[in-house]
């Protein structure tokens, strides 16, 4: 219930932006220049700051004229701090895909090669993130937000469906780009009800860079073995499919925490961790 409450509390501070709703507008305040830890669009009337995956896309397409380390410096501040916490406790389009996974339809895992699909994620990054925005570019030199263009259902369901209610006349202006992009989001909104953040899990380029930063970030889960029996209750209790008891800082965890609330042992905790301890990849081991 507490993750749920700060995963609604940030939703509503990322959108606090309420004449943007009331008049189809998009808040272009100071506070925009600045990104926000999870995945929120920019265009979303009642977005208050930038995301940060929009952001990056932006300084790296202008990036023969001015590149603008302070996004990334950000993103690698909010990583290299919390990792993927930020997706599991802050990030607005992770809460709305768990809302839609509480409706009561049969629910489904992903088990053997489809399990796979997790790293669709990373070359979503390489391509869309990165190499479109720096080398496609327009007349002027500049480069297109290709993920946030052709892909992004965030930008969909929170920017472009809101606007078009306050204005229906911007659905006339809709063209096949729009097209695609509504069916990506109706295909997220649909696979959500029956699997677990699949836009987290397969499609997020924000979810693939704190996630390789789970290694390295001062927030950590870790495994006691001298307590740990290896009973499995954590592995099925994740609704990601982590075994977190070997390996507490994998790229698809989210720390959300509900493992340590079924081991039996007390063998799993979290916490800001400023100097390492005795390890063996990642799990403490208890000397007497």
């Amino acid at each position: 219930m507490r993750r749920k409450i700060i995963q609604a509390v940030s939703a509503i501070v990322s959108n606090s932006y309420i004449p943007g709703f009331l008049k189809g507008t998009i808040y272009q305040g100071k506070l925009k220049s600045i990104c926000v830890p999870g995945l929120n669009c920019y265009s979303c009337p009642g977005a208050i700051g930038s995301c940060p995956i929009g952001s990056l896309q932006a300084v790296l397409g202008s990036w023969k004229y001015r590149f603008s380390y302070y996004v990334l410096g950000l993103i690698l501040l909010f990583g290299g701090f919390l990792g993927r916490w930020i997706c599991g406790w802050i990030c607005p389009f992770g809460l709305f895909q768990e809302l839609l996974y509480k409706i009561p339809v049969k629910k489904i895992k992903l088990k053997g090669n489809w399990r796979k699909l997790s790293w669709v994620k990373y070359p979503v990054l390489l391509m869309f993130v990165i190499i479109l925005p720096l080398f496609v570019v327009n007349i002027a030199g500049l480069g297109s937000p290709a993920f946030c263009k052709y892909i992004c259902p965030a930008g969909t369901l929170e920017g472009a469906l809101p606007l078009m209610i306050a204005d229906p006349g911007l659905l006339d202006n809709a063209g096949a780009l729009f097209v695609l992009k509504a069916s990506i989001a109706i295909a997220v909104v649909a696979v959500s009800m029956v699997l677990f953040r699949p836009f987290c899990r397969i499609l997020c380029p924000l979810g693939a860079i704190y996630g390789w930063m789970n290694k390295v970030s001062l927030y950590q889960m870790e495994v006691d073995t001298g307590k740990c029996i290896e009973c499995g209750r954590c592995t099925l209790q994740c609704k990601l499919d982590v075994e977190i008891y070997k390996n507490p800082a994998s790229a698809e965890c989210i720390r959300c925490g509900e493992c340590k609330t079924v081991c039996p042992t007390g063998a799993i905790s979290s916490e800001i961790r400023f100097r390492k301890k005795e390890e063996v990849h990642g799990r403490i081991e208890r000397t007497n």
